[in-house]
């Protein structure tokens, strides 16, 4: 029988969409995801499922909307917190069932309590941490609590607290995917490899910054940090080769949500500018179901069965990446799934037959038809508390979303806010199955 693929899933934090050479950066420089862009698939409309990193990650992993993983909102970092139920099958479990040997290595963020931990959900191996953030020196948490900030310690190797004071985690994370792939023998492998940057705290290497002398501070950190980043997936992608394995490896890249708002005030006044993050032309930032806070940058690459140098169009999410995986390795389709396999697109095959995607987060809502997105905030009662309550955009013609063109369009505006109803009820009933 033929080898299953190994497969390498890398996922970033806060990046923007325009955060990557190959995505129209005009000051960040990053030659191997840009190569990797090229030997595969770069997809120009792949979103996250939430614009913030616990919902994200657990779609990712599940192929499920949030509301169907029970992870809605961000999990706290407190020791001992609860998350995403261990008998919710992921992308781990289920290729660890298929022989796989599989790896976590950064940023879990589905909880902290031992059975939700990443060897409850299928991973051999896990090295990282288990909160949302940590500095990238000390390793260390900061969550606020009644009278001031309790500093917690969060580095782990499976299930063992490690110390490594003063090593750049960004580093770390590549180090010990590298050596993952390198101790694998005759089994397949899956490496979830879930860098932190570039989430706050920024902290990057002298090395990073000499690159970038000539940017402001603000992006000249962003840009070290994405860096470290590209360096780290240059170097993964050459343990492969070492391997002899590149061309038989799934390797796709992306991040849970646009950049963020949260580790500075906005810049100049200006809301689409953040600490040095880049959403490129559109409106929003993390925590917004506007473009900004949920299209990212997705890359996919599979040199045995990935057509080259495509730029794919096609609205996806990241509920799509375990159908896809289990696809493109021949494996069996999981039911109760959201998401769809890309894998025709990856093999230069036509369109995909999907009417909408949907969002959901606090009191906001979304629906992309086509080129259609409709945005609703108060979504609980769907009442129009603001002059941009519902907000509809032609994204065809207005990708940023600055034109409202709800009034103009009150058929179309009230066909997308019955679906958003009908949806919301749906994964609402649903729940977790």
């Amino acid at each position: 029988m033929q080898k299953r693929p190994n497969i390498v899933l890398v996922y970033c934090d806060d990046l923007g969409y325009g955060d990557l050479g190959c995505y129209g950066s005009d000051a960040i420089r990053t030659p191997h995801l840009d190569r990797l862009a090229e030997e595969g698939a770069r997809f120009t409309d792949w979103y996250s499922n939430s614009p913030v990193c616990s919902p994200s990650r657990a779609s990712l992993l599940t192929g499920r909307y949030p509301a169907r993983t029970g992870i809605e909102r961000i999990l706290t970092g407190k020791r001992g917190s609860a998350g995403l139920p261990s008998d919710v099958p992921t992308i781990s479990s289920v290729l660890k069932s298929h022989g796989y040997r599989t790896g976590l290595f950064g940023k879990w963020h589905l909880g902290t309590h031992p059975d939700n931990a990443p060897s409850a959900h299928g991973f051999d191996e896990a090295f990282g941490f288990l909160a949302g953030c940590v500095d990238y020196y000390s390793h260390i948490f900061y969550w606020e609590q009644a009278g001031g900030v309790n500093p917690v310690h969060d580095l782990w190797h499976n299930g063992r607290e490690v110390w490594r004071n003063g090593e750049y985690l960004t580093d770390l994370i590549t180090d010990r995917t590298i050596e993952f792939i390198e101790a694998s023998r005759n089994e397949p492998f899956f490496a979830y490899v879930a860098y932190n940057a570039p989430h706050y705290p920024m902290h990057a290497p002298q090395r990073y910054l000499d690159r970038y002398p000539e940017l402001p501070a603000d992006r000249r950190i962003m840009a070290a940090m994405i860096s470290a980043v590209d360096d780290g997936v240059g170097a993964i992608a050459d343990a492969l080769k070492r391997k002899g394995c590149y061309e038989d490896t799934i390797f796709f890249f992306s991040s849970d949500n646009g950049p963020s708002t949260e580790s500075r005030n906005y810049l100049d006044g200006n809301e689409d500018k953040y600490y040095g993050g880049s959403a490129g032309l559109f409106r929003g930032h993390k925590a917004s179901l506007f473009e900004g806070g949920i299209r990212e940058p997705a890359i996919w690459s599979y040199p045995a069965a990935v057509q080259a140098g495509q730029v794919r169009r096609e609205p996806c999410m990241m509920a799509d990446v375990l159908p896809t995986i289990l696809d493109l390795a021949d494996l069996p389709p999981l039911s109760s799934v959201d998401g769809d396999s890309v894998s025709s697109l990856l093999r230069g095959g036509e369109g995909m037959a999907r009417e909408r995607l949907f969002w959901s987060y606090g009191d906001q809502a979304a629906v992309r038809e086509g080129d259609w997105k409709l945005v609703l905030n108060g979504r609980i009662d769907f009442t129009e508390t603001a002059p941009d309550a519902v907000h509809l955009s032609d994204l065809g013609s207005d990708p940023s979303e600055r034109v409202n063109l709800k009034d103009e369009y009150p058929e179309i505006t009230e066909r997308l806010r019955r679906a958003v109803r009908e949806w919301l009820e749906k994964t609402k009933n649903e729940g977790n199955i």
